[in-house]
């Protein structure tokens, strides 16, 4: 049987269908709906919260199992209520479940027995250290954070992997997990090579969606995406 995930993400974002969606295992369908909500088009939270029902309600129609409002630093950006208030407008849409990048990256980190990470983001050292107030907030101790500034979208795309991968190694500090924020970068091809060549567990905000909407549908198939998270569906 064919399980259906919605994806509500930012109408800049390059990235989910080109690199995330094939990570899906093939029992599992994927549908993405766009927002116009960072850079020129950032809104706040109330200002988003009509859209997204919006949004979410399309999905509903395409009968989908779990939405997620997907993108890290809007999910983070007014804390816990923010969250709150975009998983309440999902769910008020008719979504069957509801989650966003931050508890999907939450459920991660819980399911990795992850409690210390290394944070390593393509934003503004402003936006960084938002997200480690709010990592902090949640009981994840975020001893190494680095944000790379880059200008927007395009940077972000057009970052190869390689690069990636060379600056998640050069966050090796005392963590028992790595994290890659931000749905806009290629990470989930070098998630296997940076657990291998640290040793510890790596997740991408586009790998933890995967696993929180596969969680949440109750998937635990043979068919694994990259990362020692997958391990714990059972």
């Amino acid at each position: 049987m064919v399980a259906r995930v919605g994806l509500i993400i930012p109408s800049s974002n390059r990235m989910v269908e080109q690199e995330m969606v094939r990570f899906f295992p093939a029992d599992v369908v994927p549908h993405v709906t766009r927002l116009r909500m960072t850079g020129g088009n950032r809104k706040t939270i109330d200002d988003l919260l009509p859209e997204v029902e919006a949004a979410a309600a399309a999905l509903v129609d395409a009968k989908c199992d779990v939405i997620v409002f997907h993108c890290t630093a809007n999910s983070m950006s007014e804390g816990a209520d923010g969250e709150a208030r975009l998983l309440d407008a999902i769910i008020k849409a008719g979504a069957p479940q509801a989650a966003t990048t931050s508890t999907a990256i939450m459920s991660a980190l819980q399911a990795l027995l992850a409690s210390s990470i290394a944070l390593v983001t393509p934003y503004s050292d402003a936006v960084t250290e938002h997200e480690v107030h709010f990592l902090n907030a949640r009981g994840i101790d975020v001893p190494y954070a680095k944000g790379w500034n880059l200008g927007g979208s395009d940077a972000y795309c057009s970052t190869t992997a390689a690069v990636w991968l060379e600056r998640m190694l050069a966050a090796d500090a005392a963590v028992d997990a790595f994290f890659l924020s931000c749905a806009n970068v290629q990470g989930i091809g070098i998630i296997n090579e940076v657990e291998r060549r640290l040793g510890r567990p790596m997740i991408t905000s586009n790998q933890a969606v995967i696993f929180e909407a596969l969680r949440l549908i109750g998937w635990a198939g043979p068919q694994r995406p990259p990362g020692q998270v997958f391990a714990t569906l059972t």
